[in-house]
């Protein structure tokens, strides 16, 4: 009995030690970080600029451009791109390109996940905090200590316990088909194409470049067709290229097509040569697919229909 009271001592002893241990190392990271933020801010004049969070939980953020219209409220759904260094040295994590975007509702922006950084969501509610001080189009900073973002484990780049400085940029759109639309047509004027090119309802445009002759789909239902075609995302980079007539799919329930294939290429006949620019929620949506085509990217294809088959 004695024996068995000395171990149950000894293990609540040890417990209690190494409890006591952790709790000093997470308080020791969390005053290293609230230190070097607050010596960021005094050696950069940013005292009068620089907002505690209302939590007082230790991020600190800045609006550089406010935005036009009204500010952000939980319901409102908002579309905004990241940039992600380090507060010390400026090393850059991440930017995410122009060709794509973040999006969330308002009140769930804080969950952040962006493909080759995290695989999974992480719960930054400094990037709500920041934005529900912006109005749309505008532009803020945050001052972020590893504790409340990607802690003692990083997160792809980013290595562990880093201080980081994040700037967020929001879209002055509430709604991806706008934007979608708005790169679109920009990138359309830029080509010197918007004379040639049809939108369709569905808000994916084309360009008929060869009318083909040949077999026509009678049912898209269950015809299916041999494609070559040429993929790119709106900055001219490639993900993706086939020309030698191996391609061969059906339409309707075909799980390897996006939605885009299917509204445009059935409206043609064989031997018809296009070309495609397809808004993101056509394409690979939210999701994305790899580091090239992020979420939310608008996607631009070279077609050539060889044959059909019904």
């Amino acid at each position: 009995m004695k024996n068995f009271t000395k171990l149950s001592l000894l293990t609540v002893l040890l417990a209690a030690l190494m409890f006591a241990s952790c709790k000093k190392e997470y308080d020791s990271s969390q005053t290293i970080d609230d230190g070097k933020i607050a010596s960021y801010i005094q050696k950069n004049n940013l005292s009068s600029v620089m907002v505690q969070d209302p939590e007082k939980t230790g991020f600190y953020y800045q609006v550089l451009t406010a935005g036009t219209g009204d500010t952000f409220k939980n319901t409102d759904s908002v579309l905004y791109n990241i940039n992600i260094k380090s507060l010390e040295d400026g090393t850059g994590y991440l930017q995410t390109p122009v060709t794509g975007n973040l999006a969330n509702y308002v009140g769930y922006s804080n969950s952040f996940y962006w493909p080759d950084l995290s695989k999974t969501k992480y719960d930054i509610p400094a990037i709500r905090a920041a934005i529900s001080a912006l109005k749309p189009g505008g532009t803020a900073r945050i001052l972020l200590p590893s504790y409340l973002a990607f802690g003692k484990n990083g997160a792809g780049n980013v290595p562990s316990n880093t201080v980081l400085d994040v700037t967020v940029t929001t879209y002055p759109f509430k709604k991806q088909a706008l934007l979608d639309d708005d790169r679109i047509t920009k990138f359309l004027a830029a080509k010197g194409l918007t004379s040639s090119a049809i939108k369709d309802q569905s808000g994916i445009y084309y360009i008929v470049n060869t009318l083909g002759t040949g077999t026509a789909f009678a049912d898209k239902e269950t015809s299916s067709a041999v494609i070559n075609y040429t993929g790119r995302i709106l900055n001219g980079t490639v993900f993706q290229s086939l020309s030698d007539g191996s391609f061969s799919t059906g339409f309707a329930t075909a799980s390897q097509l996006i939605d885009g294939w299917k509204v445009i290429i059935p409206k043609f006949p064989a031997g018809t040569k296009l070309r495609m620019i397809i808004p993101s929620r056509l394409a690979y949506a939210q999701r994305g697919l790899d580091a090239i085509i992020v979420p939310n990217s608008d996607l631009d294809f070279d077609i050539q229909i060889v044959s059909v088959t019904n």
